[in-house]
């Protein structure tokens, strides 16, 4: 504590002093009290102030000592005393006004009478001395500073406390605790005023703490008496801080600080203020146990001062210093209150009073005004009193921010004028969806929400507040007054998620959030969450995914997670393994199924499969997919058949060398159920027999032919088995005469179609199908080949066909005892009125052609004569004056 400024000398005594006799403490006082100590055989009048009588006859016995000092150094007053001198000390304070002084016996049987008085005469030491406890409850602080008045010499000045705490205090128990005081030096300024700090243990507050002071000024020591104190009754709070005040929404000042937090018991305040105004001056000091008060009849244009101070509100205990002082103007318009912060759909109200020219107008001249733009209707408008004037906004929409202002402003005018104050509200869409989800541990639950739907606010902070319920929810939420907060941490996607762990799965969990705000806080519609009924699943395991064999059907199988332990559907998606897969859904309700088959197109193709579950009452949320399964392509079955093939055979008359090679195209996916591994050609003859050559993945195989008749057969291989159903073909020199095809005509329709033709004689053989071959002639070009069954007559064929071209078109009939006589045609047919409808595209296209060469050679022609019908009327220069001089070649050039 600082020490104040004191115009008064500290009269040293020159002594030592010894203790006699110490029956009694003087129990400290939760205020300030003096000491006083006087020499013996003092007339008592010079103690007391003017007016005050001496012939007092009450006798005060209860603070009592004896201080016995010897001189050892003369000074002005001191020097006439005897050289063994005891003093009388006496404790007083201002509440009784009551001083017990000890006379110079030693026994202690003579006493002055007890003063009433409010000062004491100094003429011996004389000191304010107070004690009390800081607010943390740490420290106990002795300060002593001195009321002498003469100006006598100062000299160095040294103050220690003694000090010991004791649970219970004996009846004489100084002699007992004479060594076990503790000591500490107080720091004194230059004006003689000290300051002693004792630590009190925080559990020892209830103690008693015996002690007293040692003061040694020019090697003099003078003991003071023992004084005694229970800590925890001289507790000196902090001043209040936080000060503030502020117009209420009823128009009234209303004037707050902050209460420490540090004290273990509930304080009372003095409040001190005053008001000023053109038409008014007041001041009040009143005493209240909240940390508030309110003043009512506020006008425009008032100033306000205001200190406050605390103290211990049941108990003894000592006041805090005031807290600084603070000032605080109405303006001219008052609103209240000055802002609101509201949701959509709520209706506010503003109040207001306005002074113009010291005059305060009447609220049935006032009008109201939205942003200085739009005249709110009278039909809003209400009288509160002489002067207040109400103005209410129902079911207010969302403010649209316009610029930088993000609230709508509200003028309180007078008739004729509007004042550039107004009030402010802000209204915001709190509709926040909140949504949660459990894990499939069922461990905790993960809630998220968003602000992107609300407008931001500045200076507002957003929490989420819940209250959980010990079962269930109830029908309709409601914000329950006893909530707790929930840390939130924004995500990257914008959203904000709160983690519940541990949960209780059937407790309902009524959760909104709250947007807090200096203007007030709002609450966001709540919703209410049973963990148990907001799961989300474990994906399915061990998916697997096979097409079976020979059936071949996509089989899809799984295993349920452990968790929820609820019945569960499942949801199958599957499709073409690829970068982009065209999923397919299936659903499966019953929950004991653990697999399901479903057909596809391609049973040769990969599919790729995931697998989710939900709960089956539809509650909660689908799982995540499982990791995708891949079915692997194995043959389901044997081939449906063997390749079709064909032959090309070459024949080497000098060497009497006759050789055959097949070839075949490979079988489709669909064919082959699902892949070939090889092809194997199967022989028969009437000498050797049957017997099989494997020809590997190849697609072509040569054999020579020395038989009359060679049978093969081409088998298709995969992992199952062999084709069944298979293409034979016999190479028969005598069947190679038979000639049952009269005719074969070729008509072609446009570039990549040909019709084909023919006509059929009888025959005894039994003709199975045709092999129909061409190609382009003198070009070293590959065979096309179809098979062609032996019902049809005439066959379309699809390829590209150069009309410049010319083609060779064989038709070969295939007989169950070999291969007949082709008919080979080596052009297209022309002529034959039957096939005209047919082939007009190709008599047209000639005929187009034809006309654009003679159209150009037509222009060619025309454009010889032009040049020369020109030089035959050009003159010769020679023979001409006029051309003479003129370049008749550049002319030529341009032409």
């Amino acid at each position: 504590m600082i020490c104040q400024k004191f115009y008064v000398a500290l009269l040293h005594w020159e002594f030592i002093c010894g203790i006699t006799a110490f029956n009694l403490a003087y129990p400290i006082s939760p205020w300030k009290f003096k000491l006083s100590c006087m020499p013996p055989n003092t007339t008592y009048d010079f103690l007391l102030p003017a007016g005050i009588s001496k012939n007092t006859s009450n006798l005060n016995g209860h603070y009592e000592a004896v201080v016995e000092t010897k001189l050892n150094s003369s000074g002005t007053y001191l020097s006439n005393l005897p050289s063994k001198t005891t003093f009388h000390c006496c404790f007083w304070n201002e509440e009784d006004k009551n001083c017990s002084v000890c006379a110079d016996d030693v026994e202690g049987k003579a006493f002055v009478s007890t003063a009433n008085s409010l000062v004491f005469q100094q003429i011996g030491a004389n000191w304010n001395i107070q004690c009390w406890m800081k607010e943390d409850l740490k420290l106990l602080i002795c300060y002593m500073e001195p009321l002498f008045k003469n100006p006598l010499k100062n000299y160095d000045l040294k103050v220690h406390l003694l000090y010991v705490l004791l649970e219970v205090l004996e009846e004489s128990p100084w002699p007992s605790q004479k060594d076990s005081f503790q000591i500490v030096q107080c720091n004194c300024s230059v004006h003689k005023c000290c300051e002693c700090h004792v630590p009190v243990p925080t559990a020892k507050l209830n103690y008693t703490l015996l002690m007293y002071l040692k003061i040694t000024s020019a090697g003099v020591t003078f003991h003071l008496p023992p004084m005694s104190v229970q800590p925890i009754n001289v507790v000196k709070p902090d001043p209040p801080s936080g000060l503030h005040m502020e117009i209420t929404d009823t128009g009234d000042l209303k004037i707050s600080w902050s209460s420490p937090v540090s004290v273990p018991f509930q304080l009372q305040y003095q409040v001190k203020y005053s008001e000023n105004s053109t038409t008014n001056t007041r001041k009040a000091d009143e005493i209240v146990s909240a940390a508030s008060l309110l003043v009512d009849s506020v006008l425009p244009g008032s100033s306000y001062e205001v200190q406050v101070r605390g103290k211990r509100l049941d108990g003894p205990g000592i006041w805090s210093d005031w807290s600084t002082p603070l000032t605080f103007t109405t303006q001219d318009v008052i609103y209240f209150p000055p802002k609101i912060l509201t949701s959509v759909g709520s209706n506010v109200s503003f109040h207001c009073i306005y002074k113009n020219e010291n005059k305060i107008v009447s609220s049935k001249k006032i009008v109201w005004w939205m942003n200085l733009a739009e005249k709110i209707p009278q039909s809003q408008y209400d009288v509160v009193g002489d002067h207040v004037s109400k103005v209410t906004f129902p079911n207010l929409n969302a403010t649209r921010p316009r610029g930088k202002f993000t609230y709508d402003a509200v003028y309180c005018c007078n008739e004729h004028e509007c004042h550039h104050r107004y009030a402010e509200f802000y209204v915001i869409d709190v509709n926040i969806n909140i949504s949660c989800e459990t894990d499939g541990y069922l461990t905790k639950m993960t809630c998220r929400w968003s602000t992107n739907a609300i407008q931001s606010l500045v200076g507002s902070a957003l929490q989420l507040r819940y209250h959980r319920s010990s079962l269930y929810c109830s029908d309709v939420p409601s914000v329950h007054p006893i909530s707790e907060p929930k840390d939130c941490h924004l995500q990257r996607d914008g959203f904000y998620e709160c983690v519940f762990q541990p949960i209780f799965l059937l407790s309902g969990y009524t959760m909104w959030i709250r947007i807090n705000h200096p203007l007030g806080s709002l609450d966001s519609p709540p919703t209410c969450v049973v963990p148990d009924s907001v799961v989300k699943p474990l994906p399915p395991s061990s998916v697997t995914a096979e097409i079976t064999v020979k059936i071949g059907l996509l089989k899809i199988s799984w295993e349920k997670p452990v968790f929820p332990e609820n019945n569960l559907q499942f949801q199958i998606r599957y499709g073409l393994s690829g970068k982009e897969v065209q999923w397919k859904m299936y659903e499966v309700y019953d929950a004991k199924l653990k697999s399901t088959s479903l057909p596809v197109p391609d049973v040769c193709a990969v599919y790729a499969v995931q697998v989710r579950c939900q709960r089956l009452d539809g509650l909660g949320y689908w799982s995540d997919w499982s990791t995708p399964a891949y079915t692997t392509v194995t043959d389901i079955q044997v081939p449906l058949r063997g390749p079709e093939f064909w032959r090309i055979i070459n024949e080497d008359i000098t060497k009497k060398e006759r050789n055959v090679t097949l070839f075949w195209k490979p079988l489709m996916k669909t064919d082959s159920l699902c892949s070939v591994r090889r092809y194997v050609v199967k022989h028969y003859t009437s000498r050797v027999g049957t017997w099989s050559e494997d020809v590997g993945n190849h697609t072509k195989f040569t054999f020579p032919w020395t038989e009359q008749a060679h049978s093969v057969t081409v088998l298709a291989i995969n992992s199952i088995g062999a084709s069944s159903a298979n293409f034979n073909v016999t190479f028969s020199l005598s069947m190679s005469k038979v000639n049952i095809v009269q005719s074969l005509s070729a008509y072609p329709l446009n570039s990549s179609c040909v019709i084909l033709s023919w006509v059929l004689s009888p025959s005894d053989y039994n003709l199975t199908y045709f092999i129909l071959e061409w190609t382009i002639l003198n070009e070293d070009n590959e065979i096309k080949w179809l098979r062609i069954p032996s019902s049809v007559k005439k066959y379309y064929i699809h390829d590209h066909f150069i009309p410049i071209e010319k083609y060779q078109f064989s038709l070969y009939p295939i007989f169950m005892e070999g291969v007949g006589k082709p008919k080979i045609i080596n052009s297209f047919t022309q002529g034959d009125e039957k096939h005209q409808n047919d082939a007009g595209l190709y008599v047209i296209v000639p005929i187009i052609i034809s006309s654009s060469i003679l159209l150009l050679g037509t222009l060619l022609i025309s454009h010889q004569r032009m040049k020369k019908l020109f030089w035959e009327d050009v003159p010769n220069p020679k023979n001409c004056s006029w051309a003479q001089g003129l370049n008749f070649q550049k002319r030529t050039d341009i032409l």
